[in-house]
């Protein structure tokens, strides 16, 4: 399992992701959910993936064979956002024709989730979903960020804190809460963490860092969160059970 969300802002596009991948209690791994295609001052794209990890590595795989070849598009070459997203939505779909079938025979579900954001020069920062079959939808003003892998524990504080005009290091750190809060509850999701911050119209990869167990602001981040957490909830009065509900 994984956790990944993505945010965006008037103010650019945050990305976040954890890199824990396990097949059992005793068998846990660290591999990279997010990849990020740049031509500086032309296109900035970055692609977080969940589900299984077979399947978004060929996919992740062939998005990068494509940006050596000289026909065909690929995410250095199409024009728009939404051409990047049918993009990698078709390689999705190149590789479910592959091995579909074959996972099925073994009793393994076709299952991968994609989040792909970015800003191609000429237009605004887009952000969209990409589902397994290839098809996908666009955040909008009203729904500023998607989250995919193990996204109930973390969806809260998103729903209650992010819109379209929060400050783009406030909603940084939405993010990291929301990812605390996916940690806490979920042993399958972990550090390390990768984080990426794009600023508006910079079209080249802004703040771009990894968060292990030893980052000092994580973990202040986390213990002031759990505190205020626990110091609200003990001023919240008490039932009064002879009252009416």
């Amino acid at each position: 399992m994984t956790y990944c969300v993505a945010m965006r802002l008037d103010a650019g596009l945050v990305f976040l992701s954890d890199s824990r991948t396990n097949a059992g209690v005793d068998q846990i791994n660290t591999f990279r959910k997010m990849q990020v295609f740049e031509k500086p001052g032309e296109r900035m794209l970055v692609l977080l993936s969940a589900g299984n990890l077979s399947i978004s590595q060929s996919v992740v795989n062939l998005l990068r064979e494509r940006l050596e070849q000289s026909r065909g598009p690929n995410l250095h070459t199409v024009k728009n956002m939404f051409e990047a997203a049918r993009h990698v939505g078709d390689c999705l779909r190149e590789i479910h024709a592959r091995d579909a079938q074959a996972l099925r025979d073994f009793g393994i579900d076709f299952n991968a989730s994609l989040i792909l954001g970015g800003q191609i020069a000429g237009e605004e920062p887009r952000l969209f979903q990409i589902y397994a079959v290839g098809n996908f939808i666009e955040a909008t003003r009203e729904t500023p960020y998607f989250q995919i892998g193990e996204s109930k524990y973390g969806k809260p504080i998103l729903d209650r804190v992010i819109t379209s005009e929060t400050p783009i290091d406030q909603a940084a750190k939405c993010a990291l809460i929301s990812m605390d809060s996916t940690i806490k509850s979920n042993l399958t999701v972990g550090l390390p963490l990768d984080m990426l911050i794009y600023e508006r119209d910079a079209l080249k990869v802004g703040k771009q860092v990894t968060i292990t167990a030893q980052n000092t602001y994580f973990n202040d981040l986390r213990n002031r969160w759990g505190e205020c957490l626990r110091n609200a909830f003990e001023e919240l009065p008490a039932p009064d059970w002879d009252a009416s509900f």
